[in-house]
């Protein structure tokens, strides 16, 4: 009998149950001597008789006589006998039509499931014909939800190694608290993970705690300066990239080639990264700062507004105006324009300015 069936039996139907329970067998009567309230006993008997709890015994004893209809004797029968039945097999009984019907529908499910796969063969042909021109192989993402979903399913698949590259300085801290939790457990299972930011998240201090905690535990990360695009690639045969022009989508790749130009593009910038040291001395933060400068030197030759320049270095325009303004002081330009001109003739030549950690 199922569990929520036993629960609804009434008070007076588990009185009775545990009277019967100490007996071999009782009858109507002789339950409403010690229970009470004959109408209760019966109704009670009704409703354990139904739930399979009570079940009638045969009656052994010839029943008593009686004056019949014509003056001779007719036999009276017996009063009938009740006996308990042990839950187990109330509930095997009750639960049989239940189980016959699973049975059905687990054997409904493998036919059909027989009839769809007999299709794999044939769409699996029909998608390396499709895929020739790698239109299946790239699915577009744009809702934010799947591609949470998506990271969390990488992080948990990830068997090897995954290697992400995280343009734009340092990350939010709220997304630094999840993904650390996820890392830690990667590293755990011993998933290989590689990181690369730009110079400008050594300045994050969310950004520096948290590698700080991940490489203690066996995770790499490097920085570079410019040139960096987003992506997460997950043992090297599916990749995860940004979308030019909206920061809420991502393509997520996996053709075999592309994958292969991901992951070569990654190792290219991850032999010229520096290592994210969480401590960084005076000479080499000089270095750092003068590596962003050459690049906005770089990137102001090109004509690249203020706003496109710090968005690219992850820096804060307000800290990108300031550094182009000591660059146009360094040059001696007293406009952009100039500054441009100058700077496309002089592109690569050291800055002599005092260097700072931006914002």
């Amino acid at each position: 009998m199922p569990a929520d069936e036993a629960d609804q039996l009434s008070p007076a139907a588990r009185r009775l149950y545990g009277y019967a329970a100490e007996r071999r067998a009782f009858s109507e009567a002789e339950a409403a001597e010690v229970l009470g309230d004959p109408a209760a006993v019966a109704a009670a008997i009704a409703e354990l008789a139904r739930a399979h709890l009570l079940q009638p015994r045969p009656n052994a004893a010839p029943g008593a006589t009686a004056d019949g209809p014509a003056g001779g004797p007719a036999e009276v029968p017996p009063p009938q006998r009740w006996s308990a039945v042990s839950p187990r097999t109330a509930a095997a009984r009750t639960l049989a039509p239940l189980a016959l019907q699973v049975r059905e529908t687990h054997d409904e499910m493998d036919r059909l499931r027989a009839r769809l796969e007999a299709l794999v063969p044939q769409y699996e042909a029909g998608s390396r014909h499709r895929d020739r021109d790698g239109v299946e192989s790239l699915e577009l993402i744009t809702d934010r939800g799947v591609l949470e979903d998506l990271l969390r399913s990488f992080a948990a698949s990830a068997e090897c190694e995954i290697l992400t590259c995280h343009p734009g300085g340092g990350r939010p801290p709220a997304i630094l608290a999840e993904a650390v939790l996820r890392d830690e457990k990667m590293l755990a299972r011993g998933v290989r993970l590689r990181t690369i930011y730009q110079h400008t998240a050594r300045y994050s201090h969310a950004t520096a705690a948290y590698v700080e905690r991940v490489t203690a535990l066996g995770s790499q990360v490097r920085t570079v300066g410019d040139g960096l695009m987003r992506m997460i690639l997950v043992d090297r045969h599916t990749g995860l990239m940004e979308v030019h022009d909206d920061e809420k989508a991502a393509l997520l790749v996996r053709d075999p080639s592309v994958v292969r130009f991901m992951v070569q593009a990654f190792e290219r910038s991850w032999a010229e990264a520096d290592p994210f040291t969480t401590t960084v001395g005076p000479d080499r933060a000089r270095s750092i700062s003068e590596e962003l400068r050459q690049t906005i030197v770089r990137l102001l030759a090109e004509g690249m507004e203020d706003k496109v320049i710090a968005r690219r270095l992850g820096m804060s325009e307000r800290t990108c105006q300031r550094h182009i303004a000591e660059i146009m002081r360094a040059v001696g330009a007293k406009s952009r324009f100039q500054a441009g001109f100058l700077l496309s003739a002089t592109a690569g030549a050291p800055l002599t300015r005092p260097a700072e950690a931006p914002e």
